[in-house]
């Protein structure tokens, strides 16, 4: 059943109503009971238009027939839908802004871009209007908003939520993801939406992988995530456990097919690691092809009116020519099988969700050139090897949110939550004792 409400708050909401979970006398045991989420306008609602973003997708499309498996899941576990969320036009952006409908405002840094491009769900948990809400992420979208607005953002193992009912960007790496504000809750929709059966047993981490070229090179030093990481897993899980080799020194030795492609990269501006460089290279030309083949058409034939950034990206895409697409694929199942055995059943990689800093609103396409080469270098290592990815808020230091990310081998999802759980506390006491109290703020 679907109830139509009104108003709207920071920018969010594409459309408020209401889907009420289905009735029933046991209504109250339900795992989800009395919980409201928020649905990116990717996701198919029957019965009404799923807009990804643009007004001419909108006008082109008729309603949904059927809803996502997802969205039923959420409903039937007892939560109510609130409303279908604002997200970059056809998703391609990890920025959060949108030239028709607004720019969510980040509740977090409100002079700052929110993230993309399930920029509406992140700031809907920020600014408590929901309790948990729905993203999709192919090169970032749930990870990135989630690092901007200071929450938490699961991007489950590739293929394990299904994303029937969801419009494709590029299946491949498709996946559909969530945010919740607290680990509590985040643990109660995973342990609903996650298709896995529940681990009782609390499992140590065998090996925490932090490796130092993804922090001193790609994120950034002075938010000193690095050191608190270090330290935090040392406290909890004692030294032992702590590998901090490089990942590109890693991939290069262990991924053949990286040679035929690093040397272009490793003349590149600085600051870059040339191994992700090619990994994150081999993930853009894998999607671009399969946006195309998913949306060519309707691009050609419909000519929509695309913002800024957006138009320059799916031109490229629509134009693109495949490349060596058997090397990237070779490529990725290289990556897969090392990257297990780098990290191994029991075992965690620690990186830098993003960069650093979000960016300013309203920020030349230019001038955040670097800024995503290096984003993309760190969101394609779950992207290419499909693993799972938690990003984790660390509190706000200089008026900004701070994050890191753990990540564990594709299924482990479960255990990722469950050392997440188990960490966190560390994390932040760790955190206040590098940033000192009159910096931290959570």
């Amino acid at each position: 059943m679907a109830t139509e409400l009104e108003g709207g708050d920071y920018g969010v909401f594409m459309e408020k109503f209401e889907l009420l979970p289905p009735q029933s006398q046991q209504q109250e045991k339900l795992p989800l009971h009395g919980l409201t989420f928020a649905i990116k306008d990717i996701f198919d609602i029957s019965g009404r238009v799923t807009g990804f973003g643009n007004p001419e997708w909108a006008r082109t499309h008729g309603p949904a027939v059927a809803t996502s498996p997802v969205v039923l899941t959420a409903l039937a576990a007892g939560a109510t839908g609130v409303g279908k969320t604002v997200m970059d036009e056809m998703g391609c952006s990890i920025d959060g802004e949108n030239a028709h409908y607004g720019t969510p405002t980040n509740p977090c840094a409100p002079d700052r871009v929110p993230g993309g491009s399930s920029s509406g769900s992140a700031v809907a948990v920020a600014a408590n209007l929901v309790d948990f809400s729905l993203g999709t992420d192919t090169g970032g979208s749930v990870r990135v908003p989630a690092a901007y607005c200071g929450i938490f953002g699961l991007r489950p193992s590739h293929g394990l939520v299904s994303t029937e009912n969801v419009i494709p960007m590029s299946q491949m790496f498709d996946t559909v993801g969530w945010f919740a504000r607290d680990l509590s809750t985040l643990s109660r929709v995973s342990n609903v939406l996650l298709p896995l059966p529940a681990d009782r047993t609390t499992k140590q981490p065998t090996k925490f992988t932090i490796p130092k070229d993804c922090f001193e090179i790609l994120g950034s030093l002075k938010d000193q995530t690095y050191q608190i990481l270090n330290a935090s897993v040392a406290k909890r899980f004692g030294g032992d456990a702590l590998d901090n080799r490089n990942l590109g020194e890693f991939i290069s030795n262990n991924v053949p097919t990286i040679g035929k492609f690093i040397s272009d990269f490793s003349k590149r501006e600085a600051p870059s690691v040339p191994a992700l460089s090619v990994i994150s290279y081999a993930v853009g030309c894998l999607q671009r092809s399969e946006f195309k083949a998913n949306h060519a058409d309707w691009v050609n034939t419909v000519k929509p009116n695309l913002g800024p950034g957006i138009r320059e990206r799916v031109h490229q895409a629509i134009a693109y020519e495949d490349g060596p697409m058997e090397d990237f694929h070779v490529l990725r199942i290289e990556f897969k099988s090392s990257l297990a055995a780098l990290v191994k059943d029991g075992g965690i990689l620690a990186i830098p969700t993003v960069p650093g800093s979000p960016p300013k609103l309203r920020m030349e396409t230019a001038a955040l050139e670097n800024f995503r080469a290096r984003a993309f270098s760190l969101l394609a290592i779950a992207g290419l090897s499909g693993f799972c990815q938690l990003s984790i808020p660390l509190g706000v230091r200089g008026g900004v949110p701070v994050s890191v990310s753990l990540m564990a081998h594709h299924g482990a999802d479960r255990f990722l939550l469950s050392v997440a759980q188990e960490l966190y506390e560390t994390l932040k006491e760790e955190t206040k004792k590098a940033w000192g109290s009159f910096d931290y703020s959570s």
